[in-house]
């Protein structure tokens, strides 16, 4: 129950209620004789069958006001009586009483209206900067086949906003379109989300005409600077585009070219069907898709390549190598779906699959093995977790060797340390792998405290024709001896690669010229 008030020339007000029973109609009536004004008119919705009820609200009401006009409307709500009483402070007709609801219907329909824009409005529009959003460019695209759309973004935004705050990054933003504004003429600028704005041009431009326009914003728009108070706030931008008048899968083209732009660190890209980037896409779906099942289905598993001593000739010592196996049995090497993991976040579960295998395979045996682990394994404390729980386990830490990619850089070497100092506790061994490939400094050999360095194979592999290969790899090898480094000769293909390996006193040598890495550990 409650009440509306109508602002006219005399005061209308309404009252609303509802009846569920007989019982309710005495209470009711005490209620409007304490509220209403002198000239009032009820209005009684009621189904046919409260006949009783209506009769005596009826009753009671006409006792109470003597010259009351009640007007009866049928309803099909056989549970619910519904009242309205309309008083006003001066005396009022029915066709007055319409007339002031058909004007306040009006007024209704007219605030609905402009809440409707509005909603509307905000749904097409940027909240920071007013500008069209995401959506009202998809719509104009669709509705315009003749324009030409480019995507632009603040490469350093995130920087921005965790340096200077995000009232600071909302500056940046908007002063951002008011450049955009100035030197982007007969174009609609749109904010599409965070850092990134849509330009949609009025005209279909062809490659080398897009091209040029691209060259001229990028000279307009780069090394832009903005002071906020006492600081100077510098963007870099990055443009791409798409060339053609097939508009099919625009918002997808732009954005590869996008994606391709910055890994290039190029200041723009345009796409061209030519490109054909979407087919690199589909595949690492495709690839996403399997690397996912295999794991899911334990298809990650190690392969074995064998390691022979220089000075017995024997077999002492094999590298675990990751493979995967996908649901119709085809093998991926670690090139084709260890980057796929990393980009789905599975990548953990490969690390931790190798590891459990291998351990579980060299725990019946008495040969040693190498794991390979990146950067980004030894930085995770889930796997850092999980080899010392299973070093505790298998009790084979003093046959097990750990080999580190040289070719990545350390950023936080206390944790390295840390994990090195832990592993070693249980007589594990460490290797630099693919030493000569990246950032090679001796100095890093003597901080990690290594067991091993592994030569990469960009050395070993033409050491019989190429001098210089030949001069680098001794440097390593004497500088080794001198630190009790044992070194192991990676890609040893062929028997006078072996002699020259020989030659130059490497401890240990791999590759297909001794064996090639096979799925269950041979010599056994």
């Amino acid at each position: 129950n409650g009440r509306i008030w109508m602002n006219m020339k005399n005061k209308l007000t309404i009252y609303r209620y509802t009846l569920l029973s007989l019982n309710e109609v005495e209470d009711l009536v005490r209620k409007l004789q304490k509220d209403s004004q002198e000239y009032l008119f009820v209005q009684i919705s009621a189904h046919s069958q409260n006949i009783l009820l209506i009769e005596s609200l009826s009753n009671s009401l006409k006792k109470l006001f003597p010259s009351l006009e009640i007007s009866f409307l049928n309803s099909q709500n056989t549970i619910e009586t519904d009242i309205v009483l309309y008083t006003m402070d001066t005396e009022f007709s029915k066709d007055e009483i319409i007339y002031y609801l058909q004007e306040d219907g009006l007024k209704t329909q007219n605030d609905l209206k402009t809440c409707k824009t509005d909603l509307i409005n905000k749904y097409f529009s940027d909240q920071l900067t007013g500008f069209p959003n995401l959506y009202q460019l998809r719509r104009d695209v669709q509705e315009h086949d003749n324009k030409t759309y480019i995507c632009m973004t603040i490469d350093n935004f995130k920087m921005i906003n965790d340096f200077y705050g995000f009232l600071v990054g909302d500056y940046v933003l908007e002063q951002m379109i008011l450049k955009l504004q100035n030197h982007i003429e007969n174009a609609q600028i749109y904010r599409i989300s965070g850092a990134e704005f849509g330009i949609l041009i009025d005209e279909m431009m062809d490659f080398y005409s897009l091209k040029n326009y691209l060259l001229e914003l990028n000279i307009k728009l780069k090394n832009l600077a903005f002071r906020y108070q006492d600081s100077i706030i510098f963007t870099n931008i990055t443009f791409a585009s798409a060339a053609g008048e097939n508009h099919s899968n625009l918002f997808a083209k732009v954005s590869m070219a996008l994606k391709y732009a910055k890994e290039m660190q190029l200041p723009f890209w345009i796409y061209e069907d030519r490109m054909n980037f979407e087919s690199e896409y589909k595949l690492n779906i495709l690839t996403s898709f399997r690397v996912k099942r295999a794991i899911e289905n334990s298809g990650v598993t190690p392969y074995f390549q064998p390691i022979m001593s220089n000075t017995t000739g024997k077999i002492i010592k094999f590298e675990s190598l990751a493979r995967l196996i996908d649901e119709d049995g085809a093998i991926m090497s670690p090139l084709q779906f260890i980057p796929i993991s990393k980009t789905i976040k599975v990548y953990a579960e490969v690390t931790k699959a190798i590891i459990e295998k291998t351990f579980e395979i060299f725990k019946d045996n008495e040969y040693e093995v190498s794991i390979n682990l990146s950067i980004e394994d030894i930085m995770s404390a889930e796997i850092y977790t999980f080899i010392i729980t299973n070093l505790k386990k298998y009790g084979i830490g003093d046959r097990v060797t750990f080999e580190l990619l040289e070719s990545e850089a350390i950023i936080d070497y206390k944790k390295v340390l840390r994990f090195i100092t832990e592993v070693k506790r249980f007589g594990a061994k460490i290797a630099v792998d693919d030493f000569g490939s990246g950032y090679s400094n001796f100095a890093y050999l003597t901080r990690i405290k290594v067991d091993y360095i592994k030569i990469d194979g960009s050395l070993i592999k033409n050491i019989d024709i190429n001098e210089n290969s030949r001069l680098i790899t001794e440097t390593i090898v004497s500088f080794a001896k001198q630190m009790k480094i044992k070194t192991i000769a990676e890609y040893v293909h062929s028997s006078t690669v072996q002699s020259v390996v020989q030659e130059l006193g490497i401890d240990y040598s791999q590759g297909y010229y001794i064996d090639e890495p096979l799925p269950k550990l041979p010599y056994m």
